[in-house]
């Protein structure tokens, strides 16, 4: 029988439920015995010992809270009588770390096969890119984003435009009731998922980003725009980019390829520029049509090959999180992160809100004290920031994180960090700086799902693995986002959103690193060419994050 309980940590005075516990009940752990006056929904947690007024609430080992008033022994932890807290950190406090890479001997011959681009990186998709450089070409990007896709293949199917067919045809038939009677699809009609015939084989899609920025704000944030287009024009993933500008905005051309030189000073992809002000729309649009075309005829001409599995760049993200998160899914992810580095490759932990209160372990485990002191520094001024307009990071945690466990954002935060493994952290990054060397690295993002996975693949990640509890579609344009489940429920009720399930590992029939393993060879399906559900759904999700406060 599966254990109904969890105690994560030895030191941990606060223990897990992993089903629904009735008040009344009696429920024992390792030989103690507790008496539950109040019942304490899964994923939720009971303390071990009488906490007194400001005591101390410790789970994953680590400060994650201080009692407002006096909790029993057996009594749930809740946002009545518990505060976020966590302790203070210092790149001088730092202490000698170590730890034992797994083994990876049987990864070491395995490959999966991507699209091997001149700087030696590899791509898991092969996608050509059409970014507007201000809002105002916005419209003019999803114009043409309609013209490539239907006369290309690359749509999403009509289903729900034949929905609105029907219901018109019935309307004009006046049959109302039988409208309002039709019962829901609980999946798509098969016939709709047929993948249409594509001219361009090699080619995986086309993928047209719109924002709301690039003028009227900061001159940082159209810097930083620039930036961030260049890292996705640099991206293993993008073979070619088409730009559109208005010609009088902030984010300018020349910064854009200044950025993209500054990434690969040898960067020769196809790169087409085009320019509003310098004529009418119409030749605007043509002349963008015409080169678009002629670079996917060229980009068509790349294929897959095998390539050793030390070129993959994980991006380990988690969203809609619950209170198996930082138990299941996320250790799963852990351990295959200290896989991938151990194999060679690259791992990329984002969310620096949600790193709140394990900022010392973190420390201690960079490589440097100067990637020590650059940590301390973006995590310090970052939550100054938030700080300063009344949005600290405790105020982290949304409604659905704490309606399924997740009290404070240290809890939170300590589960997310699981994330990242065990490894030694080769490098930390700021919002678009790329990724260059192998190991798990530290990419500063918000904790917001999408603006975190824009960020992500800015850093280069080539998949990103996305753990959820409640369930989310966040997808991204040129990166393959794989949804995992924290448990087996979520996975059969959003079977069109989730890709990989961690709930064996909650009920005891898989351990994290046999979870783990399944998941990497999963990983190695979709880096070679296997679509995620977000990917099916045409899930391209693209935020530019403003370097404002955003948690």
């Amino acid at each position: 029988m599966a254990s109904q309980l969890l105690k994560v940590h030895p030191s941990d005075n606060v223990i897990v439920a992993l089903r629904d516990q009735p008040a009344g009940s009696q429920v024992s752990l390792d030989g103690a015995a507790y008496d539950l006056q109040y019942g304490v929904s899964a994923k939720h947690k009971f303390v071990t010992e009488d906490i007194e007024t400001g005591g101390a609430i410790i789970m994953y080992g680590v400060l994650v809270g201080r009692a407002t008033q006096p909790i029993k022994r057996g009594e749930p932890i809740t946002t009545f009588n518990l505060k976020h807290d966590a302790h203070d950190y210092s790149t001088a406090n730092r202490q000698p770390y170590s730890y034992t890479q797994p083994d990876v001997s049987k990864w070491l011959g395995r490959t999966f096969n991507g699209y091997h681009r001149e700087d030696g990186r590899v791509g898991t998709y092969n996608y050509w890119l059409v970014v507007p450089l201000v809002f105002c070409e916005n419209r003019n990007v999803l114009i043409m984003k309609d013209a490539f896709e239907r006369e290309l293949g690359y749509a999403q199917t009509d289903i729900y435009r034949d929905q609105v067919r029907e219901f018109l045809h019935l309307y004009q038939q006046g049959d109302m009731r039988t409208i309002r009677n039709l019962q829901p699809f609980v999946d798509a009609p098969v016939a709709a998922k047929k993948k249409p015939e594509r001219p361009f084989q090699n080619v995986d899609g086309v993928k047209f980003l719109t924002h709301e920025g690039g003028c009227g704000g900061t001159r940082l944030d159209a810097n930083t725009l620039c930036a961030l287009f260049a890292a996705y024009a640099v991206h293993p993933n993008v073979a070619g980019i088409t730009v559109l500008s208005l010609g009088c905005q902030n984010s300018e051309l020349k910064t854009l390829e200044d950025e993209i030189k500054k990434r690969d000073p040898h960067f020769n992809k196809p790169f087409f520029a085009f320019e509003h002000q310098k004529g009418t729309e119409y030749s605007l649009m043509s002349g963008a049509t015409k080169e678009t075309f002629l670079g996917l005829t060229k980009i068509n001409e790349f294929e897959r090959s095998a390539a050793p599995l030390s070129k993959l760049s994980v991006g380990l993200k988690c969203g809609g999180s619950d209170g198996f998160s930082g138990i299941s899914a996320n250790p799963v992810l852990g351990h295959l992160s200290d896989l991938v580095v151990g194999i060679g490759g690259q791992t990329l932990l984002a969310e620096f809100p949600e790193l709140n209160g394990v900022e010392q372990e973190l420390l201690n485990r960079c490589v440097t004290e100067e990637k020590a002191a650059k940590f301390e520094k973006l995590m310090r001024d970052y939550a100054g920031k938030a700080e300063a307009v009344g949005s600290a990071f405790a105020f982290n945690p949304s409604p659905g994180n704490i309606k399924d466990g997740l009290i404070t954002d240290a809890i939170k935060s300590a589960g997310a960090a699981k994330k990242g493994g065990n490894a030694y952290i080769a490098d930390v990054l700021n919002y678009t700086e790329r990724a260059t060397g192998p190991g798990l690295q530290l990419v500063c993002t918000p904790g917001n799902d999408v603006e975190a996975t824009t960020g992500q693949t800015a850093a280069g990640a080539n998949i990103i693995l996305f753990t959820t509890g409640l369930g989310t579609p966040t997808g991204n344009p040129i990166c393959p986002v794989a949804k995992v489940a924290t448990n087996s429920s979520l996975a059969n009720r959003m079977p069109d959103v989730i890709d990989f399930d961690c709930g064996p590992v909650v009920d005891g029939t898989q351990s994290i690193e046999q979870n783990a393993e399944a998941l990497l060879e999963y990983v190695i399906k979709v880096a070679s060419g296997e679509l995620t559900k977000a990917q099916q759904l045409g899930q391209d999700d693209f935020i530019p994050w403003k370097r404002g406060v955003s948690l």
